[in-house]
C-alpha cells in the first residue's frame, strides 16, 4: 500500500497531509483513480513532498499509466535523493515502457541500499538477464537472416503418445469437434498436445500472412458481428462470452481486439481456441494485433514464460512470428474503424496509409503503427504526451477530423481497462470497449462486448462480471500473473445498453 509522509508543519502540510491519507484509503480499496485525485490534491496544497509523488507514481503504475508514473517516481527522487522507494517504482515504469538499462541503474541503486531485499533482488537479476539478453540479440542479428521457426519444425514426425486422450485435429484440420473438445479439454486445465498447437499456429500463420494491414468486411443488411475488447489470459471470461452470446460461426461471426495474452495465467489456452476459430471460420472470426502481441510484452507481463513453462522456447518464437501476421485495423461496411490503440500523433492519416503499414516486425516507438496499438483519448481537445509513455492521447477533434477525412462514422478500440467494462466518449465517436472483468482479479471491473448489426451499425453494448471465483493456481510466468477458474459455472449477470 501506498506509505504516508512523516509529520508536516503549518495548516497548508495538514491539509496537505489530509488529502494523503484520503489517497491512501482510496488506493487501499483500490479505487486508484481517486487516489490519483487526493494525491494531486496533496500535491498542490505541499509540491515538495517527495513522498506524494512516489504514492502517486505507484497509483499510476496500478492503472497502466507509466509515462505519467514515470515522471512522478522522477521527481520524487528530484525532492529526496534518499527517498528508495522513488528509484524503485522509476525503475517499475521504465521496465514496463521498455527502458531495460534506465531500469537496471535504478534498481542497483535499490539492491546497493537494501541488499536483504528479496523482491528487489530478483528484480534486479531479471533487469539485468533481459538487458543481456538483448545485447546478444543485436550483436547476432547482422550475422545471417533469420529463419522462420517453421522451415525447422517437422510436425509430421512429431509422435501423439498412446496415453495422450485429448482434442486432436481431424486429418491436420480444424473442426467444430474439435473446438469444442479444445474448449472443454482447457477447461479442465488440461494441455493441449504440442503437435496439436504447432499445426494450428503454423496454419494461422498462413491464414493471417495473406490478409492485408487493414481488413476490410461487408456485411449484408441482416447480418451482424460481435466486437470483444481486451482479453488477457482470463480463459474462463472468454467461455463466458461464448456462453452469453453463442459460439463463433457463419451466422455469428466475432472480432477480438487484440491483446489476447499476458497478465492472466491462461493466455495459451486463450489464443489457441482464438487462433482455432480463426482456422475453422476464416471469414467469420477476425483476430487484430494488440500492444501485448509484441515480444517486450510477452517478456514482461508473462506469455513468454507461460508459453515456456507449457511448451517451449521454440513455441514461443513461433508465436511472435504470427503475432507480428496479426493485422492492424478493420473496417466495417466502410463506416466503423476498429484498432486496439487508437487514432494518430499527426493529422491526414488515411485508411490507405493503414493498408500500406508493413507489420511484419515489432511495433516501432512511434508513427502510425504504434498509435494503433498504443494511443488513448482524451477528453480536450487537441494531443496530448501519452499517459503511458508510448504514443500519444487524442481529443475530440483530432476524432472529428478523421473521421470526417476517412468518410467514417466512428471507431471502436479497446486497450483501456473501464469500470462498466465500455466508455463511450468524443460526442459518441469513440467507443472503448473492454471484456476482461475483474482485471488481474483487482480491478473490479465488469467486461463488455459489443454486436453492431449491419442494419444501422448501432452498438449494443453487452456488459457481463463474473459472481463467485474460487483461486486455484498462483502461478508466475512473468509480471502480475494470477490464475483463477469459476467454480459456479458461469455465474454471470448480464446488462443490454444503448448507446
Amino acid at each position: 500500500m501506498a506509505e504516508g509522509a512523516d509529520g508536516a508543519s503549518g495548516e497548508q502540510h495538514d491539509q496537505a497531509e489530509g488529502m494523503k491519507a484520503k489517497a491512501n484509503q482510496y488506493f487501499k480499496d483500490k479505487d486508484y483513480d481517486n487516489a490519483i485525485k487526493y494525491y494531486t490534491l496533496a500535491i498542490e496544497l505541499n509540491s515538495e513532498n517527495a513522498i506524494y509523488y512516489g504514492n502517486r507514481s505507484l497509483a499510476y503504475l496500478r492503472t497502466e499509466c507509466y509515462g505519467y508514473a514515470l515522471s512522478d517516481a522522477t521527481k520524487a527522487v528530484e525532492l529526496d535523493k534518499k527517498y528508495i522507494k522513488g528509484y524503485y517504482r522509476r525503475a517499475t515504469a521504465n521496465m514496463a515502457l521498455g527502458k531495460f538499462k534506465a531500469a537496471l541503474k535504478d534498481y542497483d541503486t535499490v539492491v546497493k541500499v537494501k541488499p536483504n531485499d528479496k523482491d528487489a533482488k530478483m528484480k534486479y537479476q531479471e533487469c539485468n538477464k533481459i538487458v543481456k539478453q538483448k545485447a546478444f540479440e543485436r550483436a547476432i542479428a547482422n550475422d545471417e537472416l533469420k529463419r522462420s521457426v517453421v522451415d525447422s519444425l517437422d510436425i509430421e514426425s512429431m509422435t501423439i503418445e498412446d496415453d495422450y486422450t485429448g482434442p486432436k485435429l481431424e486429418d491436420g484440420k480444424v473442426t467444430l469437434k474439435f473446438m469444442k473438445e479444445l474448449m472443454q479439454w482447457f477447461k479442465d486445465q488440461k494441455k493441449l498436445h504440442r503437435k496439436c498447437a504447432y499445426q494450428i499456429l503454423v496454419q494461422v500463420k498462413e491464414v493471417l500472412s495473406k490478409l492485408p494491414s487493414l481488413v476490410e468486411i461487408t456485411l449484408s443488411e441482416k447480418e451482424s458481428i460481435t466486437i470483444c475488447g481486451d482479453i488477457h489470459g482470463q480463459y474462463y471470461d472468454l467461455l463466458n462470452i461464448f456462453e452469453l452470446n453463442g459460439l463463433p460461426s457463419e451466422s455469428n461471426p466475432y472480432l477480438f481486439n487484440g491483446d489476447f495474452v499476458d497478465r492472466g495465467s491462461f493466455s495459451v489456452e486463450v489464443i489457441l481456441v482464438l487462433f482455432g476459430f480463426k482456422l475453422l471460420l476464416p471469414n467469420h472470426f477476425h483476430v487484430l494485433r494488440g500492444n501485448h502481441e509484441t515480444d517486450n510484452m510477452n517478456q514482461m507481463y508473462g506469455f513468454e514464460g507461460e508459453v515456456k513453462a507449457k511448451y517451449t522456447s521454440q513455441m514461443f518464437e513461433l508465436f511472435s512470428e504470427v503475432f507480428q501476421w496479426l493485422p492492424l485495423a478493420q473496417c466495417i461496411n466502410s463506416k466503423v474503424l476498429i484498432m486496439h490503440g487508437g487514432l494518430f500523433s499527426e493529422d491526414g492519416i488515411t485508411l490507405e496509409d493503414i493498408k500500406k503499414i508493413d507489420r511484419n516486425r515489432q511495433p516501432p516507438d512511434s508513427g502510425p503503427m504504434c498509435d494503433l496499438l498504443w494511443s488513448d483519448p482524451q477528453p480536450q481537445n487537441g494531443r496530448s504526451v501519452s499517459k503511458r509513455g508510448v504514443s500519444c492521447q487524442f481529443g475530440p477533434d483530432v476524432t472529428s477530423r478523421f473521421l470526417e477525412e476517412n468518410k467514417l462514422d466512428y471507431i471502436i478500440r479497446s486497450h483501456e481497462v473501464k469500470p462498466d467494462g465500455y466508455e463511450v466518449t468524443h460526442n459518441g465517436k469513440c467507443i472503448t470497449v473492454f471484456s476482461a472483468p475483474n482485471y488481474c482479479d483487482q480491478m473490479g471491473n465488469q467486461g463488455a462486448y459489443t454486436p453492431l448489426r449491419a442494419s444501422n451499425l448501432k452498438p449494443i453494448i453487452h456488459q457481463f462480471k463474473t459472481l463467485q471465483w474460487k483461486r486455484c493456481l498462483n502461478v508466475s510466468y512473468g509480471v502480475l500473473v494470477r490464475g483463477f477458474w469459476p467454480f459456479n459455472e458461469f455465474a454471470i449477470e448480464s446488462t443490454t445498453l444503448w448507446v
